[in-house]
């Protein structure tokens, strides 16, 4: 029964707690778009950039140079 003073304050202060957190979600914009990152994975740009092969071309021949010596 004693544990019960401890703990009834202890899961009020948490409900509190948990209720500003949401609130501070709803807020801020946190759940207004649910779908979009999702989204924006699939539509994302996999075509590598020019300067990227171009590197990475440049760095398998230093390594090749270097294995040959």
């Amino acid at each position: 029964m004693e544990s019960l003073y401890l703990l009834i304050p202890v899961s009020v202060i948490l409900v509190f707690a948990i209720g500003v957190i949401f609130w501070w979600s709803l807020k801020s914009g946190q759940l207004d778009d649910l779908e979009g990152p999702a989204y924006r994975v699939l539509m994302d740009d996999d075509t590598p950039r020019e300067s990227t092969r171009q590197s990475n071309e440049t760095k398998t021949s230093s390594v090749d140079a270097d294995q040959s010596n």
